[in-house]
């Protein structure tokens, strides 16, 4: 079945509705599964694809732009292959393509997993056990901890947060909602190929390229629709959404990459902190722009960032729910008048120029010689 708006036919027109209310109701459960189950501690999808892709790597390895493009190409190609396969074979009967729609959003989201992971941080800062917040650092960025203070970790988490909110939430929810299971699990490999060879260093500078820019691209507008989330749930941290739109508008550029900022500045914004400045890896050292007025997070704001996390998500779900339900109600508006055009055609009522009015003289008029 074609999923563009001109059906040929009213069981056509039904059949598309019925896609898109699935797909919406299958986002919504998705969401809610990984609210209340979080990530798989064993048996990951992406950690199966993460094995794979590290296999891939092996033979195709080689210090050339072009030979990482063929890295990503070899990696995502079966997967978007099942995904389209899977997409068309449970779009026949609603409920399982809700079923199959509600099992890959929770599979590729990451948002509960994530927030649970700044409020452990924020436990053990709270505690002042800094060698444990330290060791949970890794789970979310690959920063070296060793050298940092209690408001340099918190930092650290916030950013992180912020970040992956639209890699690991609202990215996902969006290509849910513009492209189904295959945008899902096809933007969720490109995110993940991103984290094992996007970087800056002597092995992947070259080859990690096309894993990088793909996966910014794919980030584009998703980044700057978490930013404005962000900004909007601003007061639910007990911040200002005017104040942290200005201070996204203002600061979003001062960061390295071309979505992050929208995210860091943002959540700089709503909890009235101060992100960005040195950051130490374990292969180098960044300096970057300073996002946000405020002085640098606590614990107490780390736990904001986790709330906020969560309320972002879930605003993202709904607005992904309704752009699916909004867009097909469109589709069939318009297949639906196309279709009473071809009724009126049909019948001698419409001529290129017809005004509504017209048509229903001419319909008088014929009932009027009946």
């Amino acid at each position: 079945m074609s999923l563009l708006p001109g059906a040929d036919s009213a069981t056509d027109t039904l059949a598309f509705m019925s896609h898109a209310l699935s797909r919406a109701v299958g986002i919504g459960l998705g969401v809610v599964a990984d609210q209340l189950l979080g990530d798989p501690r064993r048996h990951h999808p992406v950690a199966w694809f993460g094995t794979w892709a590290s296999r891939v790597e092996r033979p195709l390895y080689a210090d050339d732009r072009s030979r990482g493009a063929a890295y990503v190409a070899a990696t995502v190609a079966p997967v978007a292959v099942a995904g389209i396969v899977l997409e068309r074979a449970a779009r026949r009967h609603a409920i399982a393509h809700a079923a199959a729609t509600a099992l890959t959003t929770w599979a590729v989201l990451g948002a509960r997993s994530l927030a649970r992971e700044g409020e452990l941080m924020a436990d053990r800062l709270d505690d002042g056990d800094l060698d444990g917040a330290r060791a949970r650092l890794g789970n979310l960025c690959g920063r070296d901890p060793s050298g940092l203070d209690e408001p340099e970790l918190a930092r650290a988490a916030v950013e992180s947060m912020a970040e992956n909110t639209a890699d690991a939430a609202v990215a996902s929810l969006f290509w849910g909602a513009t492209a189904g299971i295959p945008g899902m699990v096809v933007h969720r490999c490109l995110n993940t190929l991103d984290a094992m060879v996007g970087h800056r260093n002597d092995r992947y500078r070259r080859f990690g390229t096309a894993a990088a820019k793909l996966d910014d691209a794919a980030d584009w507008l998703p980044a700057r629709i978490t930013g404005a989330l962000a900004c909007l749930l601003a007061p639910v941290v007990g911040g200002n959404s005017a104040e942290a739109w200005r201070i996204m508008r203002r600061d979003a550029h001062d960061h390295p990459s071309p979505n992050g900022g929208w995210c860091e500045a943002a959540w700089a914004g709503a909890l009235g902190v101060q992100l960005g400045g040195r950051n130490v890896y374990f292969n180098r050292v960044e300096e970057r722009g300073l996002l946000g007025d405020g002085p640098l997070p606590t614990a107490t704001e780390l736990r904001k960032a986790a709330r906020l996390v969560g309320a972002v998500t879930a605003a993202g779900a709904v607005l992904a729910s309704a752009v699916t339900l909004a867009a097909a109600t469109a589709a069939t508006a318009t297949a639906l008048s196309r279709a009473r055009i071809s009724v009126y055609v049909d019948e001698g009522l419409y001529r290129p120029s017809s005004t509504h009015t017209e048509i229903c003289a001419r319909k008088g008029r014929r009932k009027g010689r009946r």
